[in-house]
Protein backbone atom coordinates (compact mmCIF):
# COMPACT_ATOMS: atom_id res chain seq x y z
CA UNK A 1 0.00 0.00 0.00
CA UNK A 2 1.74 2.95 -1.03
CA UNK A 3 2.56 6.23 0.92
CA UNK A 4 -0.20 8.04 -0.67
CA UNK A 5 -2.81 5.83 0.24
CA UNK A 6 -2.35 5.55 3.53
CA UNK A 7 -2.39 9.65 3.70
CA UNK A 8 -5.94 9.90 2.10
CA UNK A 9 -7.41 6.95 4.24
CA UNK A 10 -6.27 8.12 7.44
CA UNK A 11 -7.98 11.34 7.84
CA UNK A 12 -11.30 9.35 6.42
CA UNK A 13 -11.58 6.64 9.04
CA UNK A 14 -15.25 6.88 9.98
CA UNK A 15 -16.87 8.56 7.25
CA UNK A 16 -19.40 7.56 4.83
CA UNK A 17 -18.14 9.19 1.80
CA UNK A 18 -19.65 10.88 -1.33
CA UNK A 19 -21.11 8.58 -4.35
CA UNK A 20 -24.08 5.77 -3.69
CA UNK A 21 -22.87 5.17 -0.06
CA UNK A 22 -25.41 5.83 2.29
CA UNK A 23 -26.51 5.19 6.20
CA UNK A 24 -30.61 5.12 6.39
CA UNK A 25 -32.52 4.57 9.30
CA UNK A 26 -35.16 2.30 8.18
CA UNK A 27 -38.50 0.76 9.99
CA UNK A 28 -39.37 -2.68 9.08
CA UNK A 29 -42.40 -3.24 7.34
CA UNK A 30 -43.38 -6.78 6.63
CA UNK A 31 -41.33 -10.28 7.51
CA UNK A 32 -41.57 -13.19 5.16
CA UNK A 33 -40.00 -15.74 6.97
CA UNK A 34 -40.16 -15.61 10.70
CA UNK A 35 -37.79 -18.35 11.59
CA UNK A 36 -35.13 -16.72 9.71
CA UNK A 37 -36.19 -13.09 10.48
CA UNK A 38 -35.53 -14.19 14.49
CA UNK A 39 -32.30 -15.58 13.99
CA UNK A 40 -31.24 -11.85 12.97
CA UNK A 41 -33.26 -10.52 15.59
CA UNK A 42 -35.26 -8.91 13.48
CA UNK A 43 -38.78 -9.63 15.83
CA UNK A 44 -41.53 -7.46 14.34
CA UNK A 45 -43.00 -4.80 12.45
CA UNK A 46 -42.17 -1.40 13.64
CA UNK A 47 -39.00 -2.23 14.39
CA UNK A 48 -36.16 -0.10 13.93
CA UNK A 49 -32.91 -0.98 11.83
CA UNK A 50 -29.41 0.96 10.31
CA UNK A 51 -28.26 0.26 6.85
CA UNK A 52 -24.58 1.56 6.31
CA UNK A 53 -23.63 1.64 2.49
CA UNK A 54 -19.40 2.23 2.20
CA UNK A 55 -16.17 1.14 1.93
CA UNK A 56 -12.59 2.10 1.91
CA UNK A 57 -12.72 5.62 0.74
CA UNK A 58 -9.45 6.87 -0.36
CA UNK A 59 -7.39 4.37 0.44
CA UNK A 60 -9.48 1.65 -1.87
CA UNK A 61 -9.49 4.31 -4.86
CA UNK A 62 -5.65 5.13 -4.51
CA UNK A 63 -4.75 1.25 -4.13
CA UNK A 64 -6.83 0.52 -7.20
CA UNK A 65 -5.27 3.87 -9.32
CA UNK A 66 -1.71 2.25 -8.07
CA UNK A 67 -2.15 -1.25 -9.67
CA UNK A 68 -3.83 0.60 -12.73
CA UNK A 69 -0.75 1.67 -13.58
CA UNK A 70 1.57 -1.47 -12.36
CA UNK A 71 -0.94 -4.26 -14.27
CA UNK A 72 -0.93 -2.35 -17.58
CA UNK A 73 2.95 -2.39 -17.32
CA UNK A 74 2.28 -6.11 -17.12
CA UNK A 75 -0.02 -6.64 -19.89
CA UNK A 76 1.82 -5.76 -22.23
CA UNK A 77 4.62 -7.79 -20.96
CA UNK A 78 2.35 -10.73 -21.40
CA UNK A 79 0.28 -10.05 -24.01
CA UNK A 80 -2.93 -9.42 -22.46
CA UNK A 81 -5.03 -7.35 -24.48
CA UNK A 82 -8.96 -6.36 -22.61
CA UNK A 83 -11.56 -3.90 -24.52
CA UNK A 84 -11.27 -1.01 -21.26
CA UNK A 85 -8.65 0.43 -19.47
CA UNK A 86 -11.06 -0.65 -15.73
CA UNK A 87 -10.38 -4.27 -16.75
CA UNK A 88 -5.87 -3.72 -16.75
CA UNK A 89 -5.30 -6.93 -15.01
CA UNK A 90 -2.61 -9.62 -14.21
CA UNK A 91 -1.51 -13.14 -14.23
CA UNK A 92 -2.59 -13.71 -9.96
CA UNK A 93 0.72 -15.74 -9.85
CA UNK A 94 2.53 -12.48 -11.47
CA UNK A 95 4.39 -10.12 -9.27
CA UNK A 96 1.74 -7.80 -9.88
CA UNK A 97 -0.94 -9.73 -8.68
CA UNK A 98 0.31 -10.97 -5.91
CA UNK A 99 1.14 -6.99 -4.64
CA UNK A 100 -2.48 -6.39 -6.04
CA UNK A 101 -4.03 -8.78 -4.12
CA UNK A 102 -2.22 -8.22 -1.19
CA UNK A 103 -3.21 -4.12 -1.53
CA UNK A 104 -6.59 -5.11 -2.07
CA UNK A 105 -6.88 -7.30 1.00
CA UNK A 106 -5.49 -4.68 3.33
CA UNK A 107 -7.80 -1.94 1.63
CA UNK A 108 -10.59 -4.66 2.66
CA UNK A 109 -9.47 -5.03 6.33
CA UNK A 110 -9.55 -0.65 6.28
CA UNK A 111 -13.49 -1.08 5.54
CA UNK A 112 -14.55 -3.53 7.47
CA UNK A 113 -12.74 -1.25 10.09
CA UNK A 114 -14.55 2.05 8.50
CA UNK A 115 -18.43 0.59 8.97
CA UNK A 116 -17.30 -0.94 12.60
CA UNK A 117 -16.30 2.45 13.35
CA UNK A 118 -19.65 3.98 11.73
CA UNK A 119 -21.69 1.43 13.59
CA UNK A 120 -19.65 2.41 17.02
CA UNK A 121 -20.83 5.99 16.46
CA UNK A 122 -24.57 5.17 15.51
CA UNK A 123 -24.96 3.18 18.31
CA UNK A 124 -23.51 5.83 20.48
CA UNK A 125 -25.56 8.76 18.69
CA UNK A 126 -28.90 6.68 19.50
CA UNK A 127 -27.67 6.12 23.48
CA UNK A 128 -27.52 9.69 23.63
CA UNK A 129 -30.85 10.69 22.04
CA UNK A 130 -32.57 7.94 23.83
CA UNK A 131 -30.72 8.65 26.83
CA UNK A 132 -29.95 5.11 27.44
CA UNK A 133 -27.06 2.43 26.22
CA UNK A 134 -26.90 0.63 22.93
CA UNK A 135 -26.99 -2.69 25.05
CA UNK A 136 -30.56 -1.63 26.54
CA UNK A 137 -31.35 -0.34 22.99
CA UNK A 138 -30.74 -3.79 21.98
CA UNK A 139 -28.68 -2.57 18.94
CA UNK A 140 -26.52 -5.27 17.34
CA UNK A 141 -25.47 -6.06 14.12
CA UNK A 142 -27.23 -7.89 11.58
CA UNK A 143 -24.30 -8.77 9.15
CA UNK A 144 -21.18 -6.85 7.79
CA UNK A 145 -19.75 -7.76 3.93
CA UNK A 146 -17.72 -6.97 1.15
CA UNK A 147 -19.62 -6.38 -2.29
CA UNK A 148 -15.86 -4.90 -4.30
CA UNK A 149 -13.66 -7.81 -4.02
CA UNK A 150 -11.50 -10.75 -5.16
CA UNK A 151 -11.33 -14.02 -3.09
CA UNK A 152 -10.35 -17.82 -3.44
CA UNK A 153 -12.94 -20.11 -3.10
CA UNK A 154 -13.43 -23.45 -3.63
CA UNK A 155 -16.86 -24.56 -6.12
CA UNK A 156 -18.16 -26.76 -8.10
CA UNK A 157 -17.33 -26.63 -12.14
CA UNK A 158 -17.75 -29.04 -14.94
CA UNK A 159 -18.67 -31.95 -12.01
CA UNK A 160 -15.60 -31.00 -10.26
CA UNK A 161 -14.78 -29.20 -7.17
CA UNK A 162 -12.44 -26.26 -8.27
CA UNK A 163 -10.26 -23.73 -6.45
CA UNK A 164 -11.04 -20.44 -8.28
CA UNK A 165 -10.60 -16.40 -8.33
CA UNK A 166 -13.91 -15.14 -7.40
CA UNK A 167 -14.38 -11.34 -8.19
CA UNK A 168 -17.67 -9.63 -6.85
CA UNK A 169 -17.92 -6.51 -8.31
CA UNK A 170 -21.06 -4.35 -6.63
CA UNK A 171 -22.00 -8.07 -5.85
CA UNK A 172 -21.65 -9.95 -2.15
CA UNK A 173 -21.42 -13.49 -0.75
CA UNK A 174 -24.60 -15.21 -0.78
CA UNK A 175 -23.86 -18.65 0.73
CA UNK A 176 -26.56 -20.96 1.47
CA UNK A 177 -27.16 -23.29 4.73
CA UNK A 178 -24.34 -25.40 6.57
CA UNK A 179 -21.72 -23.90 4.25
CA UNK A 180 -18.99 -23.64 6.46
CA UNK A 181 -17.38 -19.83 5.82
CA UNK A 182 -20.48 -18.35 7.16
CA UNK A 183 -21.01 -17.87 11.06
CA UNK A 184 -22.31 -20.57 13.42
CA UNK A 185 -25.59 -18.12 14.22
CA UNK A 186 -26.44 -18.40 10.26
CA UNK A 187 -25.74 -22.07 9.38
CA UNK A 188 -29.61 -23.46 9.60
CA UNK A 189 -30.70 -20.13 7.91
CA UNK A 190 -28.34 -19.25 5.36
CA UNK A 191 -25.83 -15.99 4.95
CA UNK A 192 -27.79 -12.54 5.46
CA UNK A 193 -28.05 -10.94 1.66
CA UNK A 194 -28.73 -7.40 2.43
CA UNK A 195 -30.12 -5.41 -0.68
CA UNK A 196 -30.09 -1.75 -0.37
CA UNK A 197 -32.57 0.33 -2.02
CA UNK A 198 -33.20 3.89 -3.89
CA UNK A 199 -34.28 6.90 -1.65
CA UNK A 200 -37.85 6.04 -2.88
CA UNK A 201 -38.02 1.70 -2.62
CA UNK A 202 -38.16 -0.27 0.36
CA UNK A 203 -34.26 -2.29 0.92
CA UNK A 204 -34.43 -6.32 1.54
CA UNK A 205 -32.57 -8.69 3.86
CA UNK A 206 -32.53 -11.99 2.25
CA UNK A 207 -30.77 -15.42 3.45
CA UNK A 208 -28.41 -17.40 0.09
CA UNK A 209 -29.60 -20.50 -1.04
CA UNK A 210 -28.62 -23.65 -2.42
CA UNK A 211 -30.05 -22.44 -5.39
CA UNK A 212 -28.25 -19.59 -5.92
CA UNK A 213 -24.86 -21.25 -4.98
CA UNK A 214 -25.69 -23.56 -7.99
CA UNK A 215 -26.62 -20.89 -10.40
CA UNK A 216 -23.85 -17.85 -9.53
CA UNK A 217 -21.12 -19.53 -7.13
CA UNK A 218 -23.20 -18.21 -4.03
CA UNK A 219 -23.48 -14.12 -5.55
CA UNK A 220 -25.92 -11.51 -5.37
CA UNK A 221 -26.26 -8.22 -5.80
CA UNK A 222 -26.52 -5.87 -2.99
CA UNK A 223 -28.26 -3.11 -5.40
CA UNK A 224 -32.07 -2.73 -6.42
CA UNK A 225 -33.01 -0.66 -9.01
Amino acid sequence: VSARAKKRGLPQLGTLGAGNHYAEIQVVEEIYNKQAAKRMGIDEAGQVCVMIHCGSRGLGHQVATDALTEMERAMKRDNIVVNDRQLACARINSEEGQNYYKSMAAAANYAWVNRSSMTFLCRQAFAKIFNSTPDDLDMHMIYDVSHNIAKIEQHMLDGKLKTLMMHRKGATRAFPPNHPLIPVDYQLTGQPVLIGGTMGTCSYVLTGTEKGMERTFGTTSPKLF
